[in-house]
């Protein structure tokens, strides 16, 4: 026995696998989740950092919640946004250098949607994440979000609409470059 948590101080080996199991699941997708929303990668694996952190010291709470793995993308998605909100001038700056093609990995689909995701409202952005990128469901993306489920279909509608437009018009202007 170590000691961390659980009852009197004490946890079982079990947790330990547990939580391993959570996050060799899921850890990678949550980076991927708030790597859309911020657009900053840098920033997305910091705050899944301090979300799993959070997630190890509430892990006796946090394991029987209804998805664990919600409850952490929860935590890494306000982490994030809050992070970003202290700091806006800052990463603006980086979302500009962050385009930069010669970027391995990047393409010009994935840079024009980062740039699209980018001019949503936020919780157009989220709610398109969790629902396209994720592949949760509406009702999954509403409790996520903690938004009825109406609200939910609305961001996503609008969130798509705009998308179409932003994308149509990065592939245009591709075109007349091209």
């Amino acid at each position: 026995m170590t000691t961390g948590p659980g009852i009197g101080g004490l946890r079982s080996d079990a947790y330990d696998e547990e939580f391993d199991a959570l996050y060799a699941a899921c850890a990678g997708r949550i980076v991927g989740h708030v790597y859309m929303l911020t657009g900053n990668r840098s920033e997305a694996e910091d705050a899944v950092a301090e979300a799993f952190m959070r997630a190890w010291q509430r892990w006796p709470t946090v394991r029987e919640a209804d998805s664990p793995e919600a409850w952490v993308r929860r935590v890494a998605s306000r982490t994030a946004v809050s992070s970003w909100r202290k700091t806006f001038n800052r990463i603006r700056a980086h979302h500009r250098a962050a385009v930069d093609r010669s970027v391995p990995g990047l393409n010009e689909d994935h840079v024009a949607l980062l740039q699209a995701l980018q001019r949503l409202s936020a919780n157009q952005r989220r709610a398109v994440v969790l629902h396209h990128l994720n592949d949760l469901s509406v009702a999954e993306v509403a409790a996520e979000m903690q938004a009825p489920v109406g609200t939910v279909k609305t961001y996503l509608a609008r969130g798509r609409r705009a998308m179409a437009a932003l994308l149509a018009e990065t592939h245009q202007e591709g075109a007349s470059h091209g």
